[in-house]
This record gives C-alpha cells, sequence and structure tokens, in this order.
C-alpha cells in the first residue's frame, strides 16, 4: 500500500508503460502480424492492379523486396531491439522495488509524524514518529479516526485535500493524556485504493510557545519601566529599551556598540568595579545601588541588578542589566532620615542622633586611649528674645548660633540642637592625656563663646546675645553618654550662676553638689508634712528705732543635716515647683502668728513681711488663696506685706497689676523687693500701687566707699519720696551706713545692725527691748541746718 503511494509520488505507475516494453513475445507476435498484414495488402494491390502496367511491376518488385529482406530485418533490427527492452524491463522493476523500500524506511524512521486515512478519515497506516508525539500505539491508531485525535475541526481541511490534491495547513491534535498539540500538517489526496489522504505532520507546539514567550519577553522589554541593557561578551552593547532612553538620554542608536562605561560618574573607585566584576564571575549576578550619569552630565543613583547569560557550553555570551531610577526614593529616604535625626530648623543633628553618635564615640575612645570632650551651649536670656521679638527672631537667632559653631568646629565633630536653646558639640580624639585634652577643649570653648558673643543682625535689628558653656571630657566607655551629658549640663549652669558669658569644666566637687542637691530635693518634698520649716523674723525699724514689724525667712530644720539656710534649698525649691507649696505654707504661718499677737497690746501693731516668688504669684487663684486665708486667721490685711520681686512684674505687666490692685483692694501692704537690681522696674514704677521699695543690701554695702552706690541710693529715696511710697533699707550693718541713710530721707531700716533672723520667741523679747527704749528725737543734718540759719 505504502508502494502504491510512493509511485503516486514519484508519478512512476508500472500499468501506465506500454505492454510492448514489458513481454518479448507478444514483440515478436506484433512484428509478424504486421508482415502478413503487409503481404496481404500487396496480394490485394497485386489483384487490381493491371500486370503490364508499371504500377503493378513496382508493386510486385517491393513485395519479393520484403519477402526478401524480413529475415534479415528481423535479426538484425527487430531481435536485439525486443532483447534490450527486456532487460531495460527487468531493470526498472528493480529500481521501482528498491524505491518502495527507501520510501518505507524513509516514513518509518522520519522524524516527522505520518499518516494515511482514507476518504472518511480512518487510518490506514501511522510511523513510530506520530504514535510517539501523540501517544498512542500503532495498533490503536489503525482502530480510529482522524477525528478522534483531533482537538478542532478537520472536515474543511480534508474536503480542501480532496478537493485540490493537497494543503499544508495548522490544526490542534489530543494526546492520549489529553495534552492538546499544535500541529504542522502537510497532506496530499491519491484517487488511488478508493481515494487516500496521506500527511506528514511536525509538533509546532514548542516552537509557538517560544514564539509567543519571545513576543512576550519583547514587549515587557519595549513597555517596562526599568532600564534595559543587553552587551555581548566583549561588553559592547547591542540592545538598550526605551526606558534606557528615558532614564540616561542616550538612544538606541547613540548606545548600542559603546561600552556601558558611557554611564559612569567616575564616583566610584576601580575597587568597586573590580567587586562588582568578581561576583559576576563567581556568581554570575550582581546587584546594588551605583551612581551613574546621564547624557546631560547629571549624577543620579540608581539600582542596578547584572545577570550573565551563558551558551549550552557554560561560556557567557551576553551580560543583562536592569536598573532603575532611585533618585526620587533616596529623596524620600533622605527627608525621613531628616525628620527622625535632624533638627528641622538649624538642620542640626538632633538629641537621637547625637546620643546614636556619641554611643560609637566612646568605644572609640577606649580602643584608641584618646581623650574627647563634650560641650554643653546654652545662649544667654534666648527667653526674654522670645517674648520681646518673638519667636521669629528667636528662631534666626538659633539658625546663626548654628552656623557660627559649624563654622569653627572641624567637619568630623558633631554639633547638635539639643532642644530650645541648647547646643551639644562632641569632640572625638582631643588629646592623650587629660590635661592636654583639658587644653585643647579650652581653646575651642573659648573660640565659640567669642564666635558666638559677637552681635547678630535679626531682620535688620542689632542683637547681642552670649552662651554659657559647660564642658566634660571622657575617656573610654566607663561613663554613660547621660551621665556625661548630665556633666556638661552642670558644668554650664555653673558658668551661668559664673555671671554668663563664661566657660565651665566639669569637676568632681560639682558632682558631689548636685547630688546632694538632688537628695535636697528628695527630702524637702517631705519638709512641710513633717513640721520641718520654721519662720524665722527679723526685726524692722523706723528712723527713731521704734519696731514696725518684721521680714518673715524660712528655715529647714533637717533631721539629720540641722539647720538648713534659705539660700541652700529655696532655689532648689523654685526649679522643682515645690516653692507652692513652700509658699503657701510660709504665708498661712505668718497670718497665724498675726492672728496669736492681735491680742498683745505690744505686738498687735506689728506688720510682717512675705517674700512672694514669681512661681506664686502668676497663680491664677493667687489673691483668692491670700483673701481664705487672712480670713481664715481672722487677721487685718493691712498688717501683711507682701514683697515681690522684679521678675514678677516683667513678664506679664497687666495680670500682675490687676492682682496687686486686688489686694491693694482687701488691704495687703505691697513692697518692691531688692529694688534698683533689675532692669524694668522704672518704667512700671508709676503704675504699680506700691506702697513701699526695699533697697537691695548691695547698695547698702559699700555706701561709704562707692561712689555709685551712694548716688543710687539717693536717687532711689528721692524718686519714691515723688512718688509718696516709703523707703526701707536692708543690710545696714554698720552705724555709718545708718546715718547715711538718714541723712538722704530713708525712714525704715533692717538689718544685723538691728537684729539677725531669730526665731519667735527671741523676736517677741527684742520687740520688748525696742519698744522700752526712749524715743530720741531724729534731727537729721539738713534739718539742723535749717534751724540754724532760722535762728541767725
Amino acid at each position: 500500500m505504502i508502494g502504491t503511494q510512493r509511485y503516486r509520488i514519484s508519478g512512476l505507475y508500472p500499468q501506465r508503460q506500454s505492454a510492448v516494453f514489458r513481454s518479448p513475445a507478444l514483440i515478436f507476435l506484433i512484428i509478424a502480424t504486421s508482415v502478413f498484414v503487409s503481404e496481404s495488402f500487396v496480394m490485394f494491390l497485386l489483384q487490381h492492379i493491371p500486370q503490364k502496367s508499371p504500377s503493378f511491376e513496382a508493386v510486385l518488385d517491393s513485395t519479393l523486396l520484403l519477402v526478401l529482406i524480413s529475415p534479415t530485418l528481423y535479426f538484425f533490427l527487430f531481435r536485439p531491439l525486443v532483447i534490450h527492452i527486456h532487460e531495460r524491463n527487468i531493470a526498472t522493476e528493480a529500481l521501482h522495488k528498491s524505491s518502495e523500500e527507501q520510501f518505507k524506511a524513509m516514513v518509518r524512521t522520519s522524524l516527522d509524524g505520518f499518516w494515511m486515512t482514507d476518504r472518511k478519515g480512518r487510518f490506514l497506516e501511522v510511523n513510530d514518529a506520530y504514535c510517539h508525539l501523540i501517544g498512542y500505539s500503532r495498533e490503536e491508531l489503525l482502530g480510529m479516526s482522524i477525528h478522534d485525535v483531533e482537538a478542532e475541526a478537520i472536515d474543511p481541511h480534508i474536503d480542501s485535500i480532496i478537493a485540490v490534491g493537497s494543503a499544508r495547513f495548522e490544526t490542534r491534535n489530543r494526546c492520549k493524556d489529553g495534552r492538546i498539540l499544535t500541529i504542522e500538517a502537510s497532506a496530499n489526496y491519491s484517487s488511488a485504493c478508493g481515494g487516500q489522504l496521506y500527511c506528514f505532520i511536525r509538533d509546532m507546539t514548542e516552537r509557538i510557545e517560544g514564539e509567543e514567550a519571545l513576543k512576550l519577553a519583547g514587549s515587557v522589554f519595549h513597555n517596562m519601566e526599568e532600564g534595559v541593557l543587553v552587551a555581548d561578551s566583549n561588553a559592547a552593547i547591542i540592545a538598550v529599551n526605551p526606558a534606557f532612553t528615558s532614564i540616561t538620554g542616550y538612544t538606541s542608536d547613540e548606545a548600542v556598540g559603546n561600552n556601558p562605561r558611557l554611564l559612569s560618574s567616575g564616583k566610584h573607585p576601580p575597587e568597586f568595579y573590580q567587586e562588582m566584576w568578581r561576583q559576576l564571575q563567581n556568581a554570575g549576578t550582581w546587584s546594588g545601588e551605583i551612581l551613574d550619569k546621564r547624557k546631560n552630565g547629571e549624577i543620579y543613583p540608581k539600582w542596578l541588578t547584572i545577570s550573565t547569560v551563558k551558551d549550552e557550553v557554560g561560556d557567557v555570551f551576553q551580560y543583562v542589566a536592569i536598573f532603575s531610577d532611585i533618585t526620587a526614593r533616596k529623596q524620600a529616604e533622605e527627608e525621613i532620615l531628616n525628620l527622625a535625626f535632624y533638627d528641622a530648623l538649624t538642620q542640626l543633628p538632633n538629641r537621637r542622633l547625637l546620643l546614636d553618635r556619641f554611643r560609637a564615640a566612646l568605644p572609640v575612645s577606649a580602643r584608641n586611649r584618646l581623650y574627647g570632650a563634650v560641650l554643653f551651649l546654652d545662649m544667654d536670656r534666648f527667653k526674654n528674645l522670645n517674648d520681646t521679638l518673638g519667636h521669629d527672631y528667636g528662631d534666626q537667632l538659633l539658625i546663626e548660633v548654628a552656623r557660627r559653631i559649624q563654622a569653627n568646629v572641624r567637619e568630623g565633630d558633631t554639633v547638635a540642637r539639643f532642644g530650645g536653646d541648647e547646643f551639644v558639640v562632641l569632640f572625638e580624639g582631643v588629646g592623650a592625656s587629660a590635661e592636654e585634652a583639658s587644653q585643647r577643649a579650652a581653646m575651642i570653648a573659648e573660640k565659640l563663646r567669642l564666635a558666638l558673643s559677637a552681635p547678630y543682625m535679626l531682620k535688620g535689628h542689632k542683637h547681642h546675645s552670649s552662651p554659657s558653656i559647660g564642658v566634660s571630657l571622657y575617656l573610654g566607655n566607663e561613663e554613660s553618654v547621660d551621665a556625661l551629658l548630665k556633666r556638661a549640663d552642670m558644668a554650664m549652669y555653673q558658668a551661668k550662676e559664673a555671671g554668663r558669658n563664661a566657660v565651665r569644666f566639669f569637676d568632681p566637687f560639682m558632682q558631689q553638689a548636685v547630688e546632694t542637691r538632688a537628695s535636697l530635693e528628695t527630702d524637702l518634698r517631705y519638709a512641710v508634712l513633717n513640721r520641718q520649716l520654721l519662720l524665722y523674723y527679723q526685726i524692722q525699724v523706723c528712723d527713731e528705732h521704734r519696731p514696725l514689724g518684721a521680714e518673715v525667712l524660712v528655715r529647714w530644720q533637717h533631721p539629720e543635716l540641722g539647720m538648713i539656710m534659705p539660700e541652700q534649698f529655696i532655689p532648689v525649691a523654685e526649679e522643682s515647683s515645690l516653692i507652692l507649696e513652700i509658699g503657701e505654707w510660709v504665708l498661712d504661718a505668718a497670718c497665724r502668728q498675726l492672728a496669736e499677737w492681735a491680742d498683745n497690746e505690744q505686738m498687735r501693731h506689728l506688720t510682717l513681711a512675705v517674700n512672694v516668688s514669681a512661681h506664686q504669684f502668676r497663680q491664677s487663684d493667687f489673691v483668692a488663696k491670700v483673701t481664705a486665708i487672712t480670713r481664715a486667721h481672722g487677721v487685718n490685711p493691712a498688717r501683711l506685706k507682701l514683697e515681690l520681686t522684679e521678675s514678677v512684674i516683667v513678664n506679664d505687666v497687666a495680670d500682675v497689676m490687676a492682682k496687686m490692685h486686688a489686694l491693694k483692694n482687701i488691704g495687703v501692704k505691697l513692697s518692691m523687693d531688692d529694688f534698683g537690681t533689675g532692669y524694668s522696674s522704672l518704667s512700671y514704677l508709676k503704675q504699680l500701687p506700691l506702697d513701699q521699695l526695699k533697697i537691695d543690701q548691695s547698695f547698702v554695702r559699700d555706701i561709704a566707699t562707692n561712689n555709685n552706690d551712694a548716688v543710687m541710693i539717693q536717687t532711689i529715696i528721692d524718686m519714691a519720696q515723688n512718688f509718696s511710697i516709703s523707703v526701707i533699707a536692708e543690710g545696714v550693718e554698720t552705724e555709718e551706713q545708718l546715718n547715711f541713710l538718714k541723712e538722704n530721707g530713708c525712714m525704715v531700716y533692717q538689718g544685723y545692725l538691728f537684729s539677725k533672723p531669730v526665731p519667735v520667741d527671741e523676736f517677741e523679747q527684742k520687740v520688748m527691748t525696742f519698744s522700752a527704749r526712749p524715743k530720741t528725737m531724729n534731727f537729721r543734718l539738713p534739718d539742723l541746718l535749717a534751724l540754724a540759719s532760722q535762728a541767725c
């Protein structure tokens, strides 16, 4: 059957050859018959042609000649011809048989599948390749139809093959395991044996899937947002995608043929690229962040991944680089980093970053055995700038302070804004010895002090400020970061206490003082509750030495430390807000004492002066508390005098004036304490409802030796008299001071010349003693001169 198809394919069919070329006997019979017919024809002519005519003789001669030469023709012409044809037929049959076997072998061993069907599609023959492809055995297929394996309609294709004779088309076959294959079919039709279709088929599934994958890859290559660069084994660019052009600025024509060094920024050392190639060779891939350069010269960061593509023998024949521009991401990261680790106003490292760097510096110091230094800076009177000119000016000052500090330190030093107007500078590797480190730190601190003390131009306003700087040295990690910062902070406060605009180093004695202060604060919290506070009284007398009252001064009778003076614990109370509780206790105790004296003829006229802190006076219910206390004890408010410092007035003048007038309305007297030591009271003096001014003891102390102090006292007394305000001088310790005050019109005195602060029992005895003295005329020198002139 396959042989029949082979003749159909080659066009060589044995049945279509002449029988003459197949049998020599038949050839001889044909020749003999031809001679007989010829002779019969000649005899017919001789019978009908006249014998005497020329035609008769010519025909007779021809016939005799034919009879004579026929044997000769047979022997020399027809016989060799017949033998040759016979031999050729034998050779042709052998050739046909060999070709049929070759065709069968070709179909059987073909890598392409082959099947043959009848007109209805029933399989007549299949080869091994088709069986392997479709998953059925030959026996199974020969009992099946082409319709059993087709996954789509094939009848239109069969009709076309029968009508045209051949066709090439794609179709889909269903394998035995259910897989669908896309195949390419080349089919022919033969009408022999009732009509047969024979077809060679080739599996196109992998090729089509590959084409689709390539098409998809090409689509991805051209449409992906990341830039793609493909280079050959010699690192010459062979392809780039549109995103490459969008990111780098180089077109495909400009890039292809060049080395990727075209994009190099020059920002990375040779070792960077050496490591990159080492990883590519060992691992076949490299990923990382890199700085590259666009066509316009702009340097930008990108994330780059390079992969090698190897051939079947393992040799690299391509490099594929995929990269993305991470400029926006880096900017976002930097913004987040700035928010987390940098001060928004000054762009300096904030407290968090400072602490991180400080913690990292300690082990470095330990390893190198080099001292470091931390400077704690605070701008003096910064709050006054904010309160008077506003926070905009304060912000401008802080920005300029940050700039000046950075300009006067090394590039590797850390300058941080610690908070508010506080700055910290961290110096590493200052010196190998404590002495060397101290000297260098002192030089740096002094340099900063001078730089920060220079005038500032803030929005056209000239402003003067100065820093207070505390310095603490460190070596290794023996001390914690918090401890070192606290030491520098304590040293800074020491500089402030020394008069500001100064540099101070931390020392162990300062640490001991701080620890004592902390312990004092803890104990002070229980002082009121445990009735450890006492009132002492310092007498106040008129120019006739008659007792007018006293200033009450608080003392702390500590159960272990003994008597503690107010200058030791009042600052602690001010900083911890315990001053509110202590101040209220003092006010209550003073009113209680006034109530006890109300029935004492010699004490009932006395006035007690109570110091009121700025914190206490700023309380919104301060006036209500004073009113409630005086009423609770049933005392005359006129016997109570509140001494206010100038710091109370400068903060909120309207509120202060309202409270002072309210106190005056209930009868409480008001005195300005430490007058003359401030800088703004004179402007408000005429507006405040004051009863008395107290001249600070700092002026009284040097009254006999310092002409400036004498002039200041004279000015204060004259001004008070002009405003009808009485004057009291504190700190009177000598007769010389007393005489000067009397000569200049001062009428009330307080000081050790009369009595030191004493407990209430001793104070009452003092009052009795002063009251028992005879009254003396107070002759002042101006009055005596006036009387003398009148007498003359």
